[in-house]
């Protein structure tokens, strides 16, 4: 429950305290800014450092200015792609790299959608994303989805495989070997 809103209706500011969690929130000219009420989908678990923060940034402020949003995800996909093992400077050229080493397709149009929607944040081309913000959402869930695959997955895969007796694992390996010529 929120407790009265505070009389420092200055300049259109406003302050309300909230019993229930014992926190403030600020409002301007009616609309609550802080905390944010972001409707973007929060980070996945397995959302490498350096990416996430832009990530996290974008989704404090996708409410507000879903162009500025779509325009940090677009950062954000640069750095992932260096944690993909990419070189991050040229995305698209990160994702040919990708797709040469047998990204599936859904991983390959998520990494272009993120490409393409978040350049024309940029620099503005046929995608008008202040007028469409759930696009700018989209790119949230893409963004997810590629750490999904490309992270996450292969990292429980990882770890359960590594909990296998230490000589099944060595039979694998054996039966995997490539022949020495």
């Amino acid at each position: 429950m929120i407790k009265g809103i505070a009389n420092q209706h200055h300049l259109g500011w406003m302050s309300c305290f909230c019993d229930h969690c014992h926190k403030s929130s600020y409002w301007y000219h009616e609309r609550m800014v802080i905390p944010s009420h972001s409707t973007a989908p929060v980070a996945h678990e397995d959302f490498p450092d350096g990416p996430k923060a832009d990530y996290d940034e974008a989704r404090e402020i996708a409410g507000l200015s879903p162009k500025a949003a779509a325009a940090l995800l677009r950062l954000c996909l640069q750095k992932l792609m260096v944690e993909l093992g990419e070189k991050g400077k040229n995305i698209n050229d990160d994702i040919q790299s990708l797709v040469k080493k047998g990204v599936p397709e859904f991983v390959q149009q998520a990494l272009d959608f993120c490409r393409v929607v978040g350049n024309n944040a940029v620099h503005p081309g046929e995608i008008v994303i202040d007028d469409t913000p759930e696009i700018a959402l989209a790119l949230f869930e893409m963004l997810n989805v590629i750490v999904e695959h490309r992270i996450a997955m292969p990292k429980r895969i990882r770890e359960q495989y590594n909990e296998l007796p230490e000589a099944a694992r060595r039979a694998i390996e054996k039966r995997d070997a490539k022949p020495v010529e």
